[in-house]
């Protein structure tokens, strides 16, 4: 199995809500983690597999988030994810989400690192294990057919843009 771009819908609830009487900021985050993890499994490589046939896991190092405008109680949000690069112990999972309107609301990214279970150290990630994912360039067509093309706005190790011409050593 191969994980390409996955989408997910969330509706936003009133604990989702902040003073603003917009989506909080950690919800983003929280959407973010849950569709990464659906993505992975989709992929072949749930948390469980990790934990019984994986020497490691990922383990966030850094999220990237653009607000582009506002999710309010009740929208359906969608999420989507998919894998910018790889290089050596990370990789780069963008994310970017539509409201109900189908309008771009947010775009966002993690550099996730894979971290050894034993050593708790980063780690090369296995070739079996990027293997399960596609790697999707920023200029990627069905990107733009979703209509969430969208460049980053912040300067991520650039190994990782590169679109995984540096695919994992493993």
């Amino acid at each position: 199995m191969i994980s390409t771009i996955v989408s997910r819908q969330f509706v936003v609830g009133p604990d989702d809500i902040d003073e603003l009487e917009h989506v909080n900021n950690r919800v983003y985050l929280r959407w973010m983690e849950e569709i990464a993890r659906e993505a992975s499994a989709q992929g072949g490589w749930d948390s469980a597999r990790y934990f019984k046939d994986g020497d490691g896991v990922w383990v966030s190092r850094e999220h990237w988030v653009e607000y582009l405008r506002p999710c309010r109680l009740g929208e359906t949000v969608t999420v989507y994810t998919w894998v910018q690069g790889f290089s050596g112990h990370a990789s780069l999972r963008r994310y970017a989400m539509k409201n109900g309107a189908g309008k771009l609301c947010c775009t966002a990214a993690t550099e996730w690192n894979y971290v050894n279970l034993r050593t708790r150290r980063s780690e090369d990630i296995p070739a079996e294990l990027a293997a399960c994912f596609e790697v999707i360039a920023p200029d990627d067509a069905r990107l733009k057919a979703l209509g969430i093309a969208r460049g980053l706005r912040y300067a991520p190790d650039a190994a990782l843009l590169g679109g995984g011409a540096d695919k994992a050593a493993g």
